[in-house]
């Protein structure tokens, strides 16, 4: 049973009752992420989404860290490019611990200057993690080159530029203008009396101001360009990208497809090949980041330096193959059929339910059932998927991000991308 209910302000709760488990999961979902920040404070979503769990009026950082995990819950927090979530998972008979630990931090955090200076310590730790991870810096200079110039394509980190320079008022500013009630929801899935927590809810979230949000998303132009980044690093990273298609496009399904045979999983035509039947590459496969207006697709493989020009050889040969025969039937079929497998068993994990609740009502204003995309998926017809990668696979549109030791020979793999398509 799901019930939502939008309060006078905005605030949406939506509630998937779920009596036969013990577990209950709860987020509170804003609609806003890294592309909702200026250029002068690039990482302030991620920032505002740490400093939270640095103290509140009633409980310190290390109560907050302590009080679910000492009843065998979860407390986290993510920040996306378009959504930032607070979440805990607890047993039910803790489910008004939970809620009352999330919503004091979500709007009683202290935002202490001493606090931000040590969790801007971390945050600076964390991007040189990152920048010590070759196949994560690959993705970003992927996003960065294909969106250059908007703010889809920077970092959900930040720099370290921005975050050394990021002041309280900053984070306060941000906090205040783009914290707006019509973009919250609060998403409940488990062995919880729908009732009992829309009243909670209800109270907590009621007095929250409705408000215009200060940054206005700009539609990124996509960029076809080579660009290379040394590294002191084993293997070549490559990430070859193109445009992809937006949440709500018609496509999207047959995008889906063809991204799974592509290079979704195992008995994906990449791994097979390269890996498989090769041995050429631990980690290769292809994917799909949908937004609210645009997409990217993207081809990602770690190589050695003398199987690169192979391998992308191999992912070129393979997009073509692709762009001029389509895919089998066969290939439809078990892909439809992989979809809706894993769609199912993923609706046995009450952090997938309540995830699934959250997104829906942030991507798309509404509760999808998994039924309706399943029977999407099975429309999808072999014509549909060769539109698709005719329609997206422009060589001139396409962007090769590699990182690397020494320069992989980035003519002949530019060549090879141009010439091939």
């Amino acid at each position: 049973m799901i019930i939502k209910e939008t309060l006078a302000n905005g605030v949406r709760a939506i509630i998937e009752q779920v009596p036969h488990v013990r577990s209950v999961s709860i987020g509170i979902w804003v609609g806003t992420g890294s592309r909702d920040e200026r250029a002068e404070v690039s990482g302030v979503a991620h920032f505002i989404e740490h400093l939270l769990f640095k103290g509140t009026a009633k409980r310190s950082a290390k109560e907050i860290a302590e009080v679910l995990e000492a009843v065998g819950g979860q407390l986290n927090a993510f920040t996306s490019k378009e959504y930032t979530c607070y979440h805990a998972k607890v047993l039910d008979e803790h489910v008004d611990l939970a809620m009352d630990v999330l919503t004091d931090i979500f709007f009683h955090s202290r935002l202490a200057a001493e606090d931000m200076e040590c969790e801007r310590r971390v945050i600076l730790e964390e991007i040189k993690m990152y920048e010590d991870t070759p196949d994560e810096v690959v993705h970003d200079l992927l996003a960065e080159t294909i969106w250059a110039g908007n703010s889809l394509g920077r970092s959900i980190l930040g720099s370290v530029e921005s975050i050394t320079a990021m002041t309280p008022e900053m984070l306060r500013n941000h906090l205040e203008t783009e914290y707006c009630a019509d973009r919250v929801v609060v998403a409940v899935a488990g062995a919880v009396d729908p009732s009992r927590v829309l009243a909670v809810i209800r109270d907590a979230f009621a007095g929250m101001p409705a408000r215009s949000p200060q940054c206005t998303r700009v539609l990124p132009e996509v960029t076809g360009a080579t660009i290379f980044q040394y590294k002191d690093v084993e293997q070549v990273q490559l990430c070859l990208g193109a445009p992809g298609l937006p949440h709500e496009h018609k496509d999207i399904y047959a995008l889906h497809v063809l991204n799974n045979v592509m290079g979704g999983g195992a008995s994906s035509r990449l791994f097979q090949k390269i890996r498989e039947e090769r041995g050429m590459a631990y980690s290769v496969y292809s994917f799909h980041s949908a937004f609210s207006d645009v997409g990217l697709f993207g081809v990602y493989a770690g190589t050695s330096p003398a199987f690169v020009h192979d391998v992308f050889g191999l992912i070129i040969e393979e997009m073509v193959r692709i762009r001029h025969d389509g895919i089998t039937a066969g290939e439809l079929k078990r892909t439809q059929d992989q979809i809706k497998g894993s769609m199912y068993l993923g609706l046995e994990s009450i952090n997938s339910r309540m995830t699934r609740l959250g997104k829906g009502e942030i991507c798309f204003q509404r509760y999808v059932p998994p039924e309706e995309i399943i029977e999407k998926i099975y429309q999808v017809t072999l014509d549909d998927v060769l539109q698709v990668a005719r329609s997206l696979w422009v060589p001139e549109r396409f962007t090769l991000s590699l990182v690397a030791s020494a320069d992989p020979g980035l003519n002949r793999l530019e060549s090879m991308h141009k010439l091939g398509l």
